[in-house]
């Protein structure tokens, strides 16, 4: 795969991410800062992003890195939401946008770069112009939106209850 060992401790702590993810959208329905999942993600999700910018398969500057930088400040922008803004209700809908979003974000890359060196010798996709990674992406834009969707509902339940 020729991956140099930044590469490589990018790749294992960003597994790590995205496995911690789907536990807490499994789990919680969305990624919680207060929970263990949602710390790791936070945690490790920053360190990927922040290792993503010394790793460049091209040379440079690249949309991988404007990714990074725009992950990192949403999953920052999440963490002042819940860590200054505790009792604002509607706080809770920009955090938790930040954090989906950014989870999103963090699997263009990813599918990119799996897709083109997975399986070792035969990947799945030549380019990133291959139709099986654009229809995984879209398939992937699909779920955002039907779990930002369903994020906000379900925040509105809770804004509700707490209200009462």
């Amino acid at each position: 795969m020729g991956l140099s060992n930044l590469g490589i401790f990018h790749t294992v702590i960003g597994v790590v991410a995205i496995i911690a993810a789907i536990i807490a959208f499994v789990k919680y329905g969305k990624i919680d800062l207060g929970q263990l999942t949602g710390k790791i993600y936070f945690y490790c999700t920053l360190v990927t992003s922040l290792t993503a910018l010394g790793i460049s398969k091209h040379g440079g500057f690249n949309p991988g890195h404007a990714f990074s930088i725009l992950i990192v400040i949403l999953i920052l922008e999440a963490y002042f939401l819940n860590w200054r803004k505790k009792g604002s209700i509607r706080a809770r809908y920009f955090e938790n946008f930040c954090l989906s979003f950014s989870f999103f974000l963090s699997l263009v890359p990813t599918v990119n770069e799996t897709f083109t060196r997975v399986p070792v010798g035969h990947p799945l996709a030549k380019d990133i112009k291959d139709p099986v990674i654009a229809n995984t992406l879209l398939i992937l834009l699909v779920l955002f939106i039907a779990g930002t969707v369903y994020q906000i509902i379900q925040q509105r339940k809770i804004n509700k209850a707490a209200s009462i």
